[in-house]
């Protein structure tokens, strides 16, 4: 069920238990988690937020005040509290949401974020060219090509052609290297389940075994066969490591 109230815009699913808030990736949206939402929605109250990112002032870009969006939507649904589900860049906001407002975050799941190495990231930015090429670096997100559908291509390919998007897209860029949570993320000590694609090319192992160390509560798992979007990739999977860490924790 997608609501839209004033300047926001989110799917919400599930009548009772825990709020759960989902955070999508620079090139992506709500519709990236899915059948997820399907499966955590049966025992969870779900909100998947539109981060609006190609939308609004040129000059506001940048994952402090996607943070800042994020406090103002639990604010406008009253929500004293959250769990935290951060993909890519959404898992960045989430961390610097949780360094900023601790008392609003019960716990964070993270899969495939940034927040530690966006030198890594870089090469995912789409640029102008043909769509072949797009298509090529879409499917590069995924360990199966085929589920970078013509749909998604299209979508990217209308982002990298676009120069207020493409704008955007590097003003987010520069904001997460400036942002870099070295040395904020030992000091978050909220519940973390690290849940990563074996085979991911956008942030690889290495990064996810970085925050594994450095996180003080956090556990981590593994999903093979999977690249930078395990939600997405591997909804039944994900869904089961993810309800686990939530009987476990609250």
């Amino acid at each position: 069920m997608v609501k839209e109230e004033g300047k926001f815009k989110w799917l919400q699913e599930g009548v009772s238990g825990q709020p759960i808030i989902l955070l999508h990736g620079l090139m992506g949206g709500v519709e990236n988690f899915g059948e997820m939402v399907d499966f955590i929605s049966e025992e969870y109250v779900v909100y998947g937020l539109d981060l609006k990112l190609f939308e609004g002032n040129l000059l506001k870009v940048s994952v402090k005040a996607l943070s800042d969006y994020l406090y103002d939507f639990m604010s406008h649904l009253n929500l004293d509290s959250a769990v935290l589900i951060g993909n890519s860049m959404g898992g960045h906001i989430g961390l610097i949401f949780t360094k900023e407002h601790p008392e609003k975050v019960d716990g964070l799941i993270l899969t495939g974020s940034s927040g530690l190495f966006e030198e890594s990231m870089g090469s995912s930015f789409p640029r102008r060219g043909d769509k072949d090429y797009i298509r090529a670096k879409t499917e590069e997100v995924f360990y199966d090509p085929k589920v970078a559908t013509d749909d998604l291509v299209d979508r990217v390919f209308e982002i990298a052609n676009n120069r207020i998007s493409v704008l955007k897209l590097l003003g987010y860029a520069k904001s997460a290297i400036r942002h870099n949570m070295a040395d904020d993320i030992p000091n978050i000590n909220k519940p973390v389940c690290l849940v990563w694609g074996a085979d991911d090319k956008v942030t690889p192992p290495h990064v996810a075994e970085e925050f594994h160390k450095l996180l003080p509560d956090s556990e981590l798992n593994w999903i093979p066969l999977c690249g930078h979007a395990a939600m997405w990739e591997h909804p039944k999977r994900f869904s089961e490591i993810v309800l686990q860490f939530l009987k476990e924790k609250f």
